[in-house]
């Protein structure tokens, strides 16, 4: 029986957790600093188990990944390299959802050595939208075609019935991730052209995007795209684009909260001693007598202006204390935002992945699209949860079972991974619907 370890049990992790429990060739043992998190996922099952580990505690994750076939670190990124050194030493596979940083493509050559595979962004965003590219892409080019343009969505979103806040927005994990994203720059290939968005030009370059059966959002770059040519070998495309999906207004919005210095993690607070109406008016160096109006003043918008209403509705100009001690105007924001957008139990989320081609043959040329609407389970797992973990764990499971046989740092880019990988994904409900236009030549 294979043994897989999985390092961290947080939101995304259940779904992963069960799907590998339902393997019955699969041994499977969570490990977490809090064990009790672990414990309520193995749920007693009689091929799981449950155990206490700080990742700081070099020997005791030693002894974790020791008896391990297969390690899925579910921990933030920032870990994933000292998990990958005792994979290295004791010759353990490896599967992560996060992004492959140069630190970790430094191993491919060292996993080969070992026979070992080191297989990364098999999750939603990055994963899925890799697998569901690369099926199409490979297909256009076996139908002797070549793909022209490329412009990759991704959003998670409350439902419907779940966006009742006026921000129009909850989180299905920690903000600090989104926060972060927020001070990001991005770059993409516009008809031959590079555009670059400096990280204060973000939510100022955006469009709206009417995906088929979810709604009009506001798309704005993510990160840089261009390195997706060449990965996803399109050297001829003139368009590649990565962009991520929010509600109408998001961008105007949190571009503010950036202006008034929201995600400012350099100056200070004793919030033992500071409210968050003392935090704002420091910031835009007001003295806090009538607040709303220097707040205008500041961004330059009318005092009833809706960024102003939702700042209120938040809670950032209340006089009241929070629970935090020192700490930066960052970390007043996250408590805030972790406190006020988040999902009910009972409440779903909605993930929506799309991919516009253009693809041209010798004698035709078609517009290709590629639409997932995914909703969360209603008192179940949320789609965040679902479609982050479950390509993981198929492909954990593929690796268990000797149907992948790559070694070496991988991502989800070949056919012997998405193939079965997706094939899969539409068994459990998770499924591209994919749509070909005819257009002039």
């Amino acid at each position: 029986m294979k043994q897989i370890l999985v390092l961290g049990a947080g939101l995304v992790s259940r779904p992963l957790v069960r799907y590998l429990l339902d393997q019955q060739n699969l041994q499977v043992t969570v490990a977490s600093r809090t064990v009790s998190k672990a414990e309520k996922l193995i749920e007693n099952h009689p091929r799981g188990k449950a155990e206490e580990v700080n990742v700081e505690n070099e020997e005791a994750l030693k002894k974790c990944i020791k008896p391990a076939d297969i390690v899925i670190s579910l921990l933030p990124w920032i870990h994933h390299l000292k998990v990958a050194k005792y994979c290295i030493e004791f010759s353990k596979n490896m599967v992560t959802t996060s992004y492959v940083k140069p630190e970790m493509q430094a191993l491919d050559s060292e996993a080969k050595k070992r026979g070992i595979l080191f297989l990364n962004e098999i999750g939603v965003d990055p994963g899925i939208d890799h697998m569901a590219a690369m099926r199409i892409i490979n297909n256009v080019k076996k139908n002797g075609g070549k793909i022209t343009s490329f412009y990759s969505y991704c959003g998670g979103l409350p439902a419907l019935a779940a966006n009742n806040n006026p921000l129009g927005y909850k989180f299905s994990w920690s903000p600090v991730g989104v926060m972060l994203a927020a001070t990001n720059s991005g770059q993409y290939l516009a008809d031959g052209k590079i555009v670059q968005v400096p990280p204060e030009k973000l939510f100022e370059h955006y469009w709206f995007l009417d995906v088929p059966g979810a709604g009009v959002f506001e798309a704005y770059v993510n990160r840089d795209a261009l390195p997706y040519i060449s990965l996803y070998n399109i050297p001829e495309t003139k368009s590649m684009y990565r962009g991520t999906l929010r509600n109408i207004g998001h961008c105007e919005t949190w571009n503010y909260f950036k202006k008034l210095g929201l995600l400012n993690r350099e100056v200070t607070f004793n919030y033992q001693q500071t409210t968050p109406r003392q935090v704002i008016a420091a910031l835009i160096k007001s003295n806090g007598k009538n607040l709303i109006a220097d707040i205008a003043n500041y961004l330059a918008v009318p005092e009833h202006a809706v960024t102003i209403q939702k700042m209120k509705w938040l809670g950032l100009l209340s006089d009241q204390h929070l629970p935090l001690e020192q700490g930066t105007a960052f970390d007043m924001f996250a408590h805030i935002l972790q406190e006020k957008l988040v999902f009910r139990p009972d409440e779903q989320d909605l993930l929506v992945q799309h991919h516009e081609f253009m693809a041209e043959y010798p004698s035709k040329k078609e517009k290709i699209t590629s639409t997932m609407v995914d909703l969360g389970i209603p008192g179940g797992d949320s789609s965040m949860s679902r479609t982050v973990g479950l390509p993981a764990a198929i492909a954990t499971k593929l690796v268990a079972n000797g149907k992948i046989k790559l070694t070496g740092v991988q991502i989800p880019v070949l056919p012997e991974i998405y193939n079965p990988v997706l094939e899969e994904l539409e068994k459990l409900n998770i499924k591209l619907v994919e749509h070909t236009t005819q257009l002039e030549k």
